[in-house]
């Protein structure tokens, strides 16, 4: 088991830090291309509605896992983007992947997937504009955006990118590392079986349960939509299987403890009780259909 762990843990850790190298070094080289004046027009849009859309929009068509999102959302609020919208992207963008909501139709069923897409799709935006509107925005640390200053004629080679990556991954790397670990060892000691066995009960406190623990398990959305139908046909309720899939995917602990980079502390705890509330209330939700 320790083997495993160890296993585990490596691979994690390897996983994430490619994963936030490679995102990290595409939005550097190319933020200077990326139209964020136009983009920040849409999502500034009086009308809400639309620029949320626009948001989820945007999060649709970026498959990261939450972890890689980060870097996105850094680049986002240093360009001072409307900081609800970013906050529906941050919540929307590891859950909406159109190649893994194909894959979870064909394995979960259509059915299951379109309520799954609309209750993510329709909490992202709500809980977004909310964080907006009781001013959470100054909850963002301030070295996240302070002296950042866009320069229309900066350089834009690899070297500089590569540069500007490496600053962020001396600060996030602990955090990551840190993350993984822990998320690995409790991935490991929390077997399939034992699980199935205990939210096998369609009771209404299994959900917020379910909801609870699927944020310490590093588990991302493309490896939990099989491993739900594996734990659906052991016997476990649909909806403790759904609110662990979508705490897991949407606020997974190395993302939390990355998170602490870049947020203060009270919002990085108000994002964490947000994804568990919409993963209880999207599991009490799938009890019913």
């Amino acid at each position: 088991m320790i083997g495993e762990t160890l296993k585990s843990f490596v691979m994690i850790a390897l996983e994430l830090v490619v994963l936030f190298i490679g995102v990290s070094l595409l939005m550097n080289y190319l933020q200077k291309y990326i139209p964020y004046q136009k983009v920040e027009k849409l999502l500034s849009n009086s009308n809400k509605l639309v620029g949320s859309l626009i948001a989820v929009f945007f999060a649709f068509i970026t498959p990261f896992c939450s972890c890689s999102t980060i870097p996105v959302v850094v680049n986002m609020l240093n360009k001072k983007l409307n900081f609800g919208m970013v906050m529906i992207f941050l919540f929307a963008s590891p859950l909406l992947d159109p190649t893994i909501l194909t894959v979870m139709g064909v394995i979960l069923g259509w059915k299951v997937t379109i309520v799954y897409t609309v209750i993510t799709t329709v909490f992202s935006i709500v809980i977004g504009l909310l964080l907006h509107t009781f001013g959470f925005e100054k909850s963002v640390k301030d070295e996240v955006v302070t002296g950042f200053a866009p320069d229309e004629e900066s350089d834009t080679s690899l070297r500089v990118a590569w540069k500007e990556t490496v600053g962020l991954m001396k600060t996030v790397l602990p955090y990551l590392v840190l993350g993984a670990f822990i998320g690995a060892v409790i991935h490991g000691l929390v077997p399939t079986e034992f699980v199935a066995s205990v939210f096998g009960e369609e009771a209404w406190w299994l959900v917020p349960v379910a909801a609870i623990l699927g944020i310490p398990l590093y588990i991302r959305l493309s490896s939990m939509v099989p491993i739900s139908q594996v734990l659906i046909l052991k016997g476990m309720a649909l909806g403790p299987v759904m609110a662990m899939l979508i705490s897991s995917a949407g606020a997974s602990l190395p993302e939390v403890i990355l998170l602490k980079s870049i947020f203060k502390k009270e919002l990085v705890v108000t994002f964490v009780v947000s994804v568990i509330v919409m993963s209880t209330v999207s599991g009490w939700i799938f009890y019913m259909i």
